[in-house]
Formats: structure tokens, sequence, C-alpha cells
């Protein structure tokens, strides 16, 4: 009964964006599912890398041709969407874009005696503005979404992350680090949630490591990419997506990064 559970369980988890599956659908021949908007956003970023739009895609997790996505079954009738149908309102993830959902799939924890977060908190350097937020949350969000226009969203979590620089109370210390880290998790949390789903208590997470660093973004990202042994995002190098994958600690579902996954020869 334990197995079956966890069966079901596993079943009910998108393998792009890992957490349950919202608007259920499927890809035609191989009926693997996934979320309805997850798989559209899958199918419109591996057709545009192709000079003509193809009539199919491979499915990310058997390689299987489809050439529609089935959802809005209600055990009567079904909707279907033609793969391209909406290829020109595509956002495709640059390779800063995909370095960064790729650190999403890494061990939590690695750069702590680098960026000491509890430090951070308890030094009260939350204190101290980071110019460079505003830019690196775009970015963030943007990668986890894999939408161009996230003004709205990085507009909402940057008003939970503001006050920590403007509140006269926060100047006063008149709350303890670790309350007010609490509630600053819990605020940003709440925050993100409804844009981010699973992928939220990482990016509150993530959040805190940039604020710990005080670094610009070129700096943090050289830092972060060392310790993980990769290469920049903006440089060409010889070493294969699947090696690149192979350095981190944790391995996705599915990387809906990876150059080969649309079938080019």
């Amino acid at each position: 009964m334990e197995d079956e559970s966890a069966t079901n369980s596993h079943d009910s988890i998108c393998p792009i964006c890992l957490g349950p599956l919202t608007q259920e659908s499927y890809l035609d021949h191989c009926l693997h599912r996934f979320c309805f908007n997850c798989i559209l956003r899958w199918t419109n970023i591996v057709s545009s890398k192709h000079q003509t739009p193809p009539s199919s895609v491979k499915c990310p997790l058997c390689k299987t041709d489809n050439f529609s996505i089935i959802y809005g079954l209600d055990g009567t009738s079904f909707q279907r969407h033609y793969i391209n149908t909406n290829l020109q309102d595509c956002f495709v993830l640059s390779k800063a874009h995909r370095y960064r959902l790729q650190c999403y799939y890494t061990q939590q924890g690695f750069l702590e005696d680098i960026f000491n977060v509890s430090l951070y908190w308890k030094s009260r350097k939350y204190n101290q503005p980071n110019n460079w937020l505003q830019t690196w949350l775009t970015r963030e969000i943007q990668a986890l979404t894999q939408e161009e226009d996230v003004d709205i969203i990085v507009h909402h979590i940057s008003g939970v992350v503001k006050p920590l620089w403007t509140s006269k109370e926060q100047k006063l210390h008149t709350k303890e680090p670790e309350k007010k880290q609490e509630e600053f998790m819990m605020s940003v949390s709440e925050a993100a949630r409804p844009f981010l789903g699973a992928r939220t208590d990482r990016f509150v997470y993530e959040i805190q490591l940039f604020l710990a660093s005080g670094l610009n973004i070129e700096a943090y990202d050289a830092v972060y990419i060392q310790r993980l042994g990769w290469s920049s995002p903006g440089e060409n190098t010889e070493v294969s997506q699947n090696e690149l994958i192979d350095r981190t600690t944790v391995i996705p579902y599915l990387y809906i990064f990876d150059d080969d996954s649309d079938g080019n020869e």
C-alpha cells in the first residue's frame, strides 16, 4: 500500500515545474503528463530553435514525436493545442537564464561557507541596501516562470524586501535578527508562491544568498559558477551540456534547457 501511495504521489508531479499538476495535459502520442502551461512553454521554446517551425516536437521525457497537447479532459470531451500555434509569443531563455534555472537543481547550502546567510541576519547586514536586487530578481523570475514580462511579479516581491532598508523600526534594531529573518522568509514566500509554486522555498533561500553575498550580479555569478565547476553562461565552451549537468549534486527530472532537446541533428 505504501509503494502504491508513493507511486501515485510521484505521478501527480509535473516533470517540468516539479510541482503538483495544474490543468493536467498530455502529449498526444506518448501520453506523458504535464501542467498545460509548462509543456506549452517547453514546446514553444524548443520549436523556436528551428528556422522553420516544425509540426511536431519530441517529448522531453521519452523523445517521442508529438503533434499536439491534449488538455481540458472532462470525461466526455477534450481540447487540443497544436504545436507552434502561439510560437510568436514565446520567450526564449538566454544562457544566463538557463544557468540560473539549473542552479535550482543543485544542493542547497553548498555556498554557506562563502555567503553565510545566518551571519547576514545575525550581524544585521540586512540594513544595507542591495542596489542590484531589482535586476537579479527580474532575471530570476524570468528563468523560473519562463516569461519575459515579469515586472508585476518583481514589483510585488520587491515591495516585501524594500522595508528591510526603509523601516524606522528596523534601523532602531527593535527586533531580534532571527525574528526578522523568519518574518522575511514568510513574507517573501507568500508573495512568490502564487507565481513560483513548488520552487518558492528554494527561491526564498536564493534571494537570501544573493543578499548575503553583498555582490553585484556578475561577481555573484562568478563565485556561484566557480564553486559548481561550471563555465560562465556567457562563454563558449567545449564542455557538453550533459557534462555540466553531471557536475551538480542533484539531477532534475527534466533538462528543459538542454540544447539537444529539440531533436536537432
